[in-house]
């Protein structure tokens, strides 16, 4: 969904304190992301630009490419996970800000929730 839809699927998005974890995170394919945390939801998104032709991110989706231009309805939202506390969101993303510039960045994100989780990040 793009950011509009996003917000509108759930009024408490609109009204909650976010926090920005970074708007530099990068796959192996070179594609930007930004993260986000919706404090009174829990939930914490990432947007993501346009892809390439065609690939997989690193949290199981498959894409393929529109146009070579990217407009507001292609920077898609996903909720990675929930994280219930501004505490245990600094817990889990502790030290982003010095991976977030490295290659491939969002698989020290995908690795992190991983293993706070249990399980990989998926989208919803």
């Amino acid at each position: 969904m793009n950011i509009d839809q996003f917000y509108e699927a759930d009024e408490r998005r609109r009204q909650s304190a976010e926090v920005e974890i970074g708007t530099e995170w990068r796959d192996a394919h070179g594609v930007r992301y930004e993260l986000n945390w919706i404090e009174d939801t829990g939930e914490l998104y990432i947007m993501r630009e346009p892809v390439p032709p065609m690939w997989e991110d690193p949290f199981g989706g498959i894409y393929v490419e529109h146009g070579a231009h990217a407009s507001v309805d292609e920077i898609t939202v996903a909720v990675i996970a929930h994280i219930e506390s501004r505490e245990e969101l600094e817990a889990v993303v502790r030290g982003w800000s010095a991976e977030m510039s490295k290659p491939n960045s969002i698989q020290w994100l995908v690795r992190r929730l991983q293993e706070h989780a249990g399980s990989p990040p998926h989208f919803e």
